[in-house]
C-alpha cells in the first residue's frame, strides 16, 4: 500500500457523502466510524414512487423508509420533486391506492414545500434528446432532466436501475 492509499480512500468515502450517501466504516463487522450529508449540502430528487409508498399501507416497510426519507429531505431542505411527479403521485394515488382526492391535494401542497422544478418547453426537448441518447423511458429522461437542473446529485428511484448514473445524477433505490 502506497502511503498517499489511505488518503485516497478517505477522499473517496467524503465524496460518496458528498453525494448523499451515509457511509459507514466498520471493523470485524461492527460499526465505527460514519460519514453523513451535512444538512443542506446535498440535493435530492424524489421520484413519484417515493411519495406513493408513503402512503402505501400494503407495503408497511416500504412506507416506514418512504416517510423516513420525505421527513428527513424537509427538514434538512434537500428534498426536490418536479410538477410531473406531483402529477403522477396525484393521479396514482387517487387510481391506484383509492385515496380521497382532496386528501391527496393536501399532501401534494405539502409536497410543493420541497423545492419543485418547473419544466419549461426548452425542458420537455432535452428530456427527448436524454430519451433518445440513453434509450430510456421519455418519463424517465424527464426526471432526470428534472434533477440534473435542479443541481442533485441523487435521484431517490424504485424505478430505475440502482446505481447508474446520468451526468452526474445518481439513482439510488433506497429500498434495497
Amino acid at each position: 500500500m502506497t502511503p498517499d492509499a489511505p488518503k485516497t480512500k478517505l477522499s473517496r468515502l467524503i465524496e460518496l457523502a458528498e453525494k448523499g450517501e451515509e457511509v459507514v466504516i466498520t471493523r470485524s463487522g461492527r460499526p465505527v466510524a460514519r460519514f453523513e450529508p451535512i444538512p443542506g449540502s446535498s440535493r435530492t430528487f424524489l421520484d413519484t414512487n417515493i411519495l406513493l409508498y408513503g402512503d402505501d399501507l400494503a407495503h408497511v416497510a416500504k412506507q416506514q423508509r418512504a416517510l423516513e426519507l420525505i421527513l428527513e429531505h424537509k427538514a434538512r431542505h434537500t428534498g426536490v420533486v418536479s410538477l410531473q411527479v406531483l402529477q403522477e403521485y396525484f393521479v396514482n394515488a387517487t387510481r391506484k391506492l383509492g385515496l380521497d382526492p382532496g386528501l391527496v391535494r393536501q399532501k401534494v401542497e405539502t409536497y410543493c414545500r420541497f423545492d419543485v422544478v418547473e419544466p419549461v418547453a426548452a425542458d420537455i426537448l432535452a428530456a427527448i434528446d436524454f430519451h433518445r441518447l440513453h434509450r430510456i423511458s421519455y418519463w424517465d429522461a424527464l426526471v432526470l432532466h428534472s434533477a440534473r437542473k435542479a443541481g442533485c446529485r441523487v435521484l431517490l428511484s424504485e424505478d430505475m436501475q440502482h446505481g447508474q448514473e446520468f451526468d452526474g445524477v445518481k439513482i439510488i433505490n433506497p429500498f434495497l
